[in-house]
């Protein structure tokens, strides 16, 4: 869509507000909003200005104005508000030097697509992420000096079986128990058809849906495949959705990790496949079908794995849903079939189209700009460097004597260790220009002082139940 279209799409559909949207560095969405009167051919090019300083991890006081740039082909109409509002993603850049922003999450995964294309490895590399959320009726928390407390509820959650509800219906879902049983035990599926109908509405182009595994709200929504940079857009706007569909129904939905103690977290495996003059690369003659080039990029996916996941499992809370011992994919190993490894090859259909590596070890409270960005980094050292992955793993990893297990890499048990990988192992995110050394600089530094060291700082609750009588 051209400037110009997005102007006729806005008289069409009686637009009277237009939202400018953009990424801050941990994360979130961030949004300003103009009358559609304001929407101008230029502004699409000369951008207008913001204050820089107020976005985390961007610009120092002194320095805070910037400018955000739409783009017209990512227009789409906000199916919540009252007014009709058409929303665009945006570009940040310097007003003085109109070059792209470096911290700028948008700008790294563009970077990371032209580096790709640089390269000649490649000219698209494809993405399906499969993030999982939580649905609750209730969610209470708080830290305070002398308290901390969080509370969650959820009307299918097995803890709620012997409430009074007046009348309690049962049909709770027991832990661990979620994956796929049909209504009344699923008391989630017309909300979930609701969130598909708003993103298909979005332009968003949905697979399926269905609940997790968890008790207590666990749902998932496919999409289908699409390239870096759209798919990490698309990522945004499902948020968004999941999250204001659960606010119009009164509940609420978190893309948090771990938010329950004893049953699965949530998780977001992320489908790669590269492709060259709409040809797949990943298919060829070797182990599961693959090509000596996926098997090189899943080398590069192994070999930096612990830094890779400063971004894909960037939260601490990310470290209480990859534990050993339970199904979370903690052993850097590849298998075909095996979810127990990080790195999976899915045997789901012949068609050389459908060949690709599912990175098991991602969760959706990542930055998917730069998640997406670190995980094409990584899979593209691997190939320019030709990796060996070493020999798959096809048994069951949690099954394995502990002489055996031992031998197999582990990923980082905590985001400090994770961010101490990134600090020795980022060369590869360095290369193009795509990675700077100022993002990495500011992303470890922010991540240790705003969550690492602020957590460290607290009492646990639980600590009072372990140490209070000493």
């Amino acid at each position: 869509m051209t400037p110009k279209e997005t102007l006729a799409l806005c008289r069409e559909k009686e637009v009277k507000a237009v939202d400018f949207r953009f990424m801050d560095f941990p994360g979130l969405w961030q949004h300003t909003t103009i009358p559609v009167g304001h929407l101008t051919e230029d502004v699409f090019e000369d951008g207008l200005g913001f204050d820089g300083s107020s976005i985390r991890g961007w610009r120092a006081i002194n320095e805070s104005d910037m400018l955000i740039v739409p783009q017209p082909n990512t227009a789409f109409l906000d199916p919540f508000t009252d007014v009709p509002t058409l929303v665009l993603i945006c570009n940040i850049q310097d007003p003085i030097t109109r070059e792209d922003y470096s911290r700028d999450p948008r700008n790294v995964a563009r970077k990371a697509v032209n580096y790709l294309r640089g390269t000649g490895i490649a000219d698209t590399a494809y993405l399906g992420p499969e993030a999982e959320f939580f649905v609750f009726d209730n969610a209470r928390f708080d830290q305070r000096a002398n308290e901390a407390f969080h509370f969650l509820d959820s009307v299918e959650g097995e803890w709620n079986r012997g409430r009074d509800e007046r009348p309690n219906l049962a049909f709770k879902i027991r832990h661990k128990e979620g994956y796929f049983p049909v209504p009344p035990a699923d008391h989630l599926m017309d909300l979930r058809t609701e969130m598909m109908q708003a993103m298909i509405a979005c332009g968003l182009d949905v697979e399926c849906h269905h609940h997790e595994v968890a008790t207590g709200g666990q749902c998932e929504i496919d999409l289908r495949y699409a390239d870096l940079l759209r798919m990490a857009d698309q990522l945004l706007i499902y948020k968004y959705v999941v999250k204001n569909v659960a606010r119009r129904r009164n509940k609420t939905a978190t893309f948090m990790p771990k938010p329950l103690f004893g049953d699965n977290g949530s998780g977001m495996h992320v489908h790669l496949s590269l492709w060259k003059n709409h040809q797949p690369l990943f298919a060829g003659s070797g182990y599961a079908g693959l090509s000596e080039t996926a098997l090189h990029a899943i080398g590069g996916l192994l070999r930096h794995a612990p830094s890779v996941l400063a971004f894909s499992n960037p939260t601490t809370n990310s470290y209480k849903r990859l534990v050993p011992g339970y199904e979370a994919p903690v052993h850097l190993a590849y298998s075909q079939r095996n979810r127990s490894a990080a790195c999976r090859i899915p045997m789901v259909s012949p068609d050389p189209k459908a060949k690709r590596v599912e990175f098991r070890c991602p969760d959706p409270s990542c930055n998917p700009y730069l998640a997406f960005s670190a995980i094409l980094m990584a899979a593209i050292d691997g190939i320019q460097n030709k990796l060996d992955p070493g020999a798959p793993l096809d048994k069951d990893i949690y099954d394995l004597p502990p002489e055996e297990s031992r031998g197999v890499p582990k990923t980082p048990g905590s985001l400090d260790e994770a961010l101490r990988a990134l600090e020795s192992d980022h060369d590869f995110l360095l290369r193009g220009d795509v990675f700077t050394r100022d993002v990495i600089d500011t992303w470890i530094a922010y991540k240790r002082a705003a969550e690492v060291d602020a957590m460290r700082l607290r009492p646990h609750p639980y600590e009072f139940c372990l140490y209070f009588d000493i």
